[in-house]
């Protein structure tokens, strides 16, 4: 329910456009439900509640103040906010009037985007850390508007730019709100992109970074949605393809290059990884 519907319109100054997505894009798609500017006239309250629904909007100017699962939030110029609609939460402008750029949107995997986006980090409220999002705002409200046929393709195509933009956000070293932990656990993704070639496991990795491996499991799992060994695999794969493509390296010196023990083992790993043997995707790609 928007109780906001109900408020005096001499409160507030709006462009929006409310949007229907076909059923294709609604079933399939990242899809939006409506988009606008507004520029308070006078102190105005948003309410609203059990909405399927995701709220991103951002604070051109002014301040107020977000309500949500119970926690106040000040809001101030600049600020971003994003949220599960299907819990209450309200905002308001303070006396500094405000102007704000939002959108609603909605996707078939949204509830798991939104876990994920928590699980890494993300807050409900942020400092936008560029122009960034106002830009991406006002192409999906003009895209929204345009007689394009394929708008809804577009549409999902901007809303994954801003989902993309939110957990670049979530998780950036230059965040402010980047723990000991994301760190701790950003070292150690680091040291596999660039030593995947040396022999690594759990109990090295225990040693060299002291700290406890199943805490270790864990936390990479929470952080990057993979365990750290299946991490490690997808990097030494991804580099076994560069050289089985644009070098003539035998499979022994390949699996030497990724940090594997032999080329019967590198190439049992390749297949179950890749579906096809490493000589195989060689001749594919060189054929």
């Amino acid at each position: 329910m928007d109780k906001s519907l109900f408020a005096n319109p001499a409160t507030v100054s709006s462009s929006r456009i409310l949007y229907t997505p076909s059923l294709f894009a609604r079933s399939s798609l990242l899809h939006l439900q409506e988009a606008g500017t507004l520029s308070a006239m006078a102190v105005h309250k948003s309410s609203r509640e059990n909405l399927l629904s995701y709220l991103f909007f951002t604070v051109v100017s002014g301040t107020g103040i977000l309500t949500y699962e119970g926690i106040e939030y000040k809001l101030n110029t600049n600020d971003c906010v994003f949220i599960d609609c299907e819990k209450p939460y309200s905002h308001i402008t303070s006396e500094n009037l405000w102007k704000l750029k939002w959108c609603h949107f909605n996707g078939p995997e949204m509830k798991s985007i939104y876990d994920k986006y928590k699980q890494r980090g993300g807050q409900p409220v942020f400092l936008c850390s560029s122009d960034n999002y106002i830009v991406l705002l006002d192409n999906i409200y003009e895209t929204a508007i345009s007689s394009s046929y394929v708008k809804d393709m577009r549409i999902n195509s901007l809303l994954s730019d801003l989902l993309v933009y939110l957990m670049e956000d979530a998780w950036n070293p230059g965040n402010a709100f980047l723990t000991d932990k994301q760190k701790e656990i950003q070292n150690i993704k680091s040291f596999l992109d660039n030593k995947y070639n040396t022999k690594i496991t759990l109990d090295s990795l225990s040693a060299n970074f002291l700290i406890d491996k199943f805490y270790l499991c864990e936390q990479f799992k929470e952080q990057y949605g993979i365990t750290v060994n299946d991490y490690l695999i997808n990097v030494r794969v991804t580099e076994a393809k560069k050289l089985l493509r644009f070098t003539s390296k035998t499979m022994e010196e390949i699996a030497d290059a990724i940090g594997v023990n032999g080329a019967g083992y590198f190439s049992r790993l390749f297949k179950k990884v890749e579906g096809i043997s490493p000589s195989v995707f060689r001749k594919m790609w060189q054929s």
